[in-house]
């Protein structure tokens, strides 16, 4: 991509506070220009899950039409070596191999490793760089998945279905059933938003899944991404590693470890659990985050705006333990409905839309991401070609950009032909066949 402009400093990072009150890190710097990376600590997106979406009547023109000159941004090809020098740790040297994501004309670059981390290589720790010939190695599911089995604790194994490495200390029943949800979540996405019109890309490497048999395991692990914050977080999806990490919410992994526990058997007793729903809807709102970020619907560290992520995730996320856990997209988000109408007040759509802020805020997240499912779920229902070209306008920006205010306003009308407050009204009367 072409260099960025003259150097700018990054503002102090933004903070994301969970619905619970949690601060944790904002996955990207707000950057004041495009040139360099004054600091850019290490960051993390917490997505975390809700339950989602609801079904309706489109009375819009066919969305597949939508866009259909867009192209979802080119993998990276650059491959380098090049020696780092960390600031702590008493000046350590580290010789890496990558592919460059982006890369600033002070020298700063967002380099991509070959098990799918991302890290920024800042231009006053680089102490030399070789480019490297040939396209990046490509390891194999199972030859990826054995090199993260080093990373994690004892006891841990290893499960690879068609798309997804999932590592586990769970009953491999457990995680057989886990994997089968995974699936049929991959085929659910790509197939929606394909028929939609939305450009999808089938995910060039496979999705990695950490799934903990008990909670204090999976403490112990998170802590080292979530701090303090691990004791209250069920599960998430992390931007810089592209992974999802949980741990089985029900309990019902002991019941699994039963000798001849069959997968389908496994199941059964999970969705007997009283918290089998808050189970599948973690597994299935983090799995929506990676999906996203790994089909060209979103890039990793690029300014997408959390209304749109969290929206999209939430609309797949529709428990049935009563069923087979999971049926899919088009279920009422009762929660969502009844937060969203008995919080709403004239101006909450632009809010979410120009600005993260109101996801950030203890006192107002919890309603943020109720606005957010409602939007989604009615501009997927009633304007679904305009939604089809904002997810395009949103894919097609680059990893550490920064959108201002009126950008992201831009953005928005460019996309839906109004202003955010000019849907509120249609907006409620949709929802109002819910109630």
């Amino acid at each position: 991509m072409r260099p960025f402009p003259a150097l700018s400093p990054v503002a102090p990072p933004g903070r994301l506070l969970l619905p619970t009150g949690l601060e944790l890190p904002d996955p990207r710097p707000r950057c004041r220009g495009q040139a360099g990376w004054g600091g850019f600590p290490r960051l993390l997106l917490l997505l975390l899950f809700g339950l989602a979406t609801a079904p309706g009547r489109s009375d819009e023109k066919p969305a597949a039409a939508a866009d259909k000159n867009h192209r979802a941004p080119p993998a990276p090809t650059q491959r380098v070596a090049v020696v780092v020098r960390d600031e702590g740790d008493e000046g350590k040297e580290r010789e890496l191999e990558g592919t460059i994501v982006v890369e600033a004309e002070d020298g700063g670059m967002l380099l991509e490793f070959a098990d799918q981390r991302l890290e920024l290589v800042q231009p006053s720790g680089l102490l030399s760089r070789v480019p490297l010939d040939g396209a990046p190695p490509q390891a194999t599911s199972r030859e990826l998945g054995k090199r993260i089995l080093t990373e994690l604790p004892d006891g841990f194994e290893l499960l690879v279905t068609r798309h997804y490495v999932i590592c586990f200390d769970t009953s491999r029943a457990y995680a057989q059933w886990c994997g089968a949800l995974f699936e049929k979540l991959h085929d659910a996405f790509a197939n929606y938003w394909g028929k939609a019109g939305v450009v999808i890309e089938p995910p060039q490497k496979p999705l990695i899944v950490v799934i903990f048999a008990d909670r204090q395991r999976y403490e112990t692990f998170a802590a080292r991404d979530l701090g303090a914050a691990a004791d209250r977080v069920v599960g998430y999806y992390n931007l810089l590693t592209n992974r999802v990490t949980t741990f089985d919410i029900t309990g019902s992994d002991a019941v699994a470890r039963r000798p001849a526990t069959s997968p389908g058997r496994a199941g059964l007793e999970i969705l007997a659990s009283p918290e089998a729903a808050g189970l599948i809807s973690t597994l299935v709102h983090e799995a929506s985050h990676q999906m996203a970020f790994n089909c060209g619907m979103h890039r990793r560290l690029a300014p997408v705006p959390v209304w749109l992520s969290e929206g999209v995730a939430t609309f797949f996320e529709t428990p049935d333990p009563g069923g087979r856990g999971w049926r899919g997209i088009g279920g009422v988000n009762r929660p969502r409905l009844e937060k969203f109408l008995s919080t709403y007040r004239p101006g909450v759509l632009e809010a979410i839309v120009i600005d993260d802020t109101p996801f950030r805020e203890a006192d107002s997240a919890i309603d943020a991401y109720a606005r957010a499912w409602a939007l989604t779920a009615f501009l997927a229902q009633t304007r679904k070609a305009d939604l089809v070209r904002y997810l395009h306008s949103i894919a097609a920006k680059d990893p550490l950009g920064d959108d201002g205010p009126e950008t992201r306003r831009e953005d928005f009308v460019a996309a839906f032909g109004v202003e955010p407050r000019e849907l509120e009204e249609p907006l409620l009367k949709f929802l109002a066949r819910w109630k």
